[in-house]
């Protein structure tokens, strides 16, 4: 049964895009994929068995439930890390499946000390360290109780890496800020390193910091938007065509979504098209129904100014956005009949419609537009 609207993955590209990151981070950082958010609304079920077929063997999730989907893929993966959300009560199922967590609060680490002990199997935690973010993550003040804690329990947890979190690296009003985080996060791992704690990799930068802030690059880089072929922000990109004097944009889209032609109809000059009074014929017009509406994830803002592509147009959606529908002017297309492919965000012809452009019309950040796709809606794997 046809959905609605289906969205297309693209190998080809999420292999471009990964060797384009490996290049920037270097041979000795591991790249960790963040699949947190839905796998940024492109579908963690199938992204993330797809990434691996690309390479990627160690990922990165927001709690526990994403975590068990990761799981249920049934991969061989190197490392699964839980950077965010994970109770109590779970934190022996995720010390007995081999996955990671991050640890930023004393509670969670005396519950995985204590879980650890029970099943006398080791802990494999992350210490988030607080840079200024102030989010998640030990204050310097904490540390030496943290310390305290991983001297006694040495033989129950393993400190898999010491981390933090930047508080706006894609944009340059941020840069003092973010230079403060990183002097702190040095002199907080120059303290560690005095108090010999045993921890195994440093890991700092995001998509923006490895393009803005290259010492962030360490032992690991956890790489969230730029996988799928965006850049965290407009400067992000410009910084790094400027520096390295590039024209051409190396990301490649990994998604596309696509609907139909639901209906077409005609319309006589003067008559109202849609829900109230805000969009009227100015002449006779040819309007068509695509069954995608905000309850799809296309943006109410986007009414009486988004953009859809048909038979190889850029044509005005027009009226408001519906729950389910969206209202097109095909006027231009004589030949427009029901079932022709209509692209909301992708290619056809020499036609465009990327996420940015998207976003832009709507107010929404990339990352907000792709993690508000509904996971119901179909995803196919394409070359």
């Amino acid at each position: 049964m046809f959905h609605t609207s289906y969205i297309e993955i693209s190998k080809s590209a999420l292999k471009a895009n990964i060797s384009f990151i490996n290049d920037v981070i270097g041979e000795n950082c591991e790249l960790i994929s963040v699949v947190k958010g839905n796998a940024y609304g492109h579908g963690l079920n199938y992204y993330v068995p797809l990434a691996y077929e690309c390479g990627l063997r160690s990922f990165a999730v927001f709690s526990a439930f994403e975590a068990r989907k990761v799981l249920d893929t049934q991969l061989d993966y190197k490392r699964l890390i839980i950077m965010g959300d994970l109770g109590d009560e779970d934190i022996p199922w995720a010390i007995e499946n081999n996955i990671e967590f991050f640890v930023f609060e004393m509670d969670r680490l005396k519950a995985a000390t204590e879980a650890a002990k029970r099943l006398k199997i080791k802990a494999k935690v992350h210490i988030e360290i607080e840079t200024g973010l102030n989010r998640t993550g030990f204050s310097s003040k904490e540390l030496k109780r943290v310390v305290d804690v991983i001297n006694v329990n040495q033989n129950d947890l393993l400190i898999e890496g010491v981390c933090s979190h930047l508080g706006g690296a894609e944009n340059i009003s941020n840069y003092l800020r973010i230079k403060k985080q990183i002097s702190s996060f040095n002199r907080q791992i120059k303290w560690l390193n005095k108090k010999e704690v045993p921890f195994i990799k440093l890991h700092l930068a995001c998509s923006a910091a490895i393009i803005n802030y290259p010492k962030t690059i360490l032992d690991m880089a956890r790489v969230g938007i730029m996988q799928y072929g965006f850049w965290p922000s407009k400067e992000v990109k410009m910084a790094y065509l400027a520096k390295n004097k590039k024209v051409d944009d190396p990301l490649k889209r990994v998604i596309s979504w696509k609907s139909k032609v639901m209906s077409v109809k005609q319309v006589s000059v003067g008559e109202f098209i849609g829900y109230g009074n805000v969009a009227m014929a100015e002449t006779d017009m040819k309007v068509v129904t695509v069954p995608v509406g905000y309850a799809h994830g296309f943006s109410r803002s986007l009414s009486n100014q988004g953009r859809v592509l048909i038979a190889g147009l850029r044509l005005n959606i027009i009226g408001m956005v519906n729950m389910n529908m969206i209202i097109v002017d095909a006027t231009n297309l004589p030949d427009v009949k029901k079932g022709d492919e209509v692209v909301l965000i992708g290619n056809q012809g020499e036609q465009s419609i990327s996420v940015s452009s998207f976003s832009d019309l709507s107010d929404q950040l990339n990352y907000e537009l792709l993690t508000r796709l509904p996971h119901d809606i179909p995803r196919i794997i394409t070359k």
